[in-house]
């Protein structure tokens, strides 16, 4: 049985336009893109409201904190997940990679038990129905670990794994090159106290050396022959671009300053940089704002990282404030995104694409989602 639906009455904003018009969706696709209204009596009228393609975000923490939501408590699996995606879903979000971190540290509890039970209950959630978002897998690899490469090699084959960040957290460098932001943040974390602080900046240093170099060739060396898009995260010279490419890393993830920015763009990388620090107006660890990167067109995708309603008030702020043409910032939350991860089938409202829709109503420039579809069946 054909399934058909119109969506009528609004402002939907497709790769190089906003038109005032109809939608037709047909069995979970778009059919058609017209100007004008239907006057079908069955058509869903938005009463003016935005019609966005589904957000996809490729980089959020946020089921982490779902599972870990206290230092030393491990939520129940099945519950931290579906809490989890319902927050991304009501955030317009409708295609996640989830990034789950591997490489174990002493602070952290059961970290490589947590993930694999975090990795199967995705697969099985999804299998069965039970999820409002597409999920995928994004394993967050902190080279400075001693465990990071055996645990990747025993989630490799995962079919949901679509993307690999390899990531170096070591005070002094990348993302903590101010030793005080490094310790406001992780001494606010862990609750440690400064000698706990000071030792455990001295023992990140040591594991760095020990493991950095030699687990991010290793690393990359295994996403190539298995063809998993790789990203490079929080460079911050055009040393560290340089370096991610001659691996065949093509995404620069939360660049942290201009130079590496500049860097990654000429050399063809795309760059993901934070939507909170987009809506705060600054990064919280004191590094490049996200906003001026939009205006020298060194953007191409935003993540919510660990606030998922970030994403979509992210590409507000960049229409509204920063001035970009608002085709041009819906796609950074969306088609860019998509297109970064090898995902043809969406991110756009176009005809033959998945009917992955958000409606939008505006309030006081702040974006409020008050529907949304994934592959044409209501899900929020």
């Amino acid at each position: 049985m054909t399934m058909e639906t119109r969506f009528t009455n609004a402002r939907i904003v497709t790769a190089d336009a906003v038109i005032e018009g109809t939608v037709t969706v047909i069995d979970g696709r778009i059919a058609a893109v017209e100007s004008g209204q239907s006057s079908l009596p069955s058509a869903i009228d938005m009463e003016g409201d935005y019609l966005l393609p589904g957000l996809i975000e490729v980089h959020t923490d946020n089921l982490e904190g779902h599972l870990c939501p206290r230092p030393g408590v491990v939520w129940p699996m099945l519950p931290a997940l579906m809490t989890h995606d319902s927050v991304l879903s009501s955030a317009g979000i409708t295609t996640v990679f989830d990034a789950l971190r591997i490489g174990d540290r002493e602070s952290d509890i059961c970290l490589e038990e947590t993930v694999s039970e975090a990795i199967s209950g995705i697969q099985q959630a999804q299998d069965q129905g039970l999820l409002r978002s597409e999920h995928y897998l994004h394993l967050r690899c902190e080279l400075a670990t001693e465990n990071v490469v055996d645990h990747f090699d025993r989630v490799k084959d995962v079919p949901l794994l679509r993307l690999v960040s390899l990531m170096d957290h070591t005070p002094g460098q990348r993302q903590f090159v101010d030793l005080a932001q490094f310790k406001i943040y992780y001494g606010g974390k862990y609750k440690m106290s400064d000698t706990e602080l000071n030792n455990f900046i001295d023992s990140q240093m040591k594991e760095h050396f020990l493991y950095a170099d030699k687990h991010r060739v290793a690393l990359s060396d295994a996403c190539d022959s298995l063809g998993i898009p790789m990203a490079s995260h929080d460079d911050a010279t055009e040393a560290h671009v340089e370096e991610a490419v001659s691996l065949g890393i093509s995404i620069s993830e939360f660049p942290t300053t201009l130079e590496a920015a500049r860097a990654a763009r000429s050399r063809g990388m795309s760059t993901v940089a934070g939507a909170p620090n987009v809506v705060r107006g600054r990064s919280h660890s004191g590094n490049v704002s996200a906003s001026e990167l939009a205006e020298l067109n060194l953007l191409d995708s935003l993540s919510s990282d660990y606030a998922p309603i970030s994403l979509l008030h992210g590409a507000f702020v960049l229409h509204r404030r920063v001035g970009l043409p608002m085709p041009d910032a819906i796609a950074i939350v969306t088609r860019n995104p998509a297109r970064m991860v090898g995902l043809d089938d969406r991110g756009e409202i176009a005809p033959g694409l998945r009917a992955d829709l958000v409606r939008v109503r505006e309030h006081e420039d702040m974006p409020v989602v008050r529907c949304v579809w994934r592959e044409g069946a209501r899900v929020v």
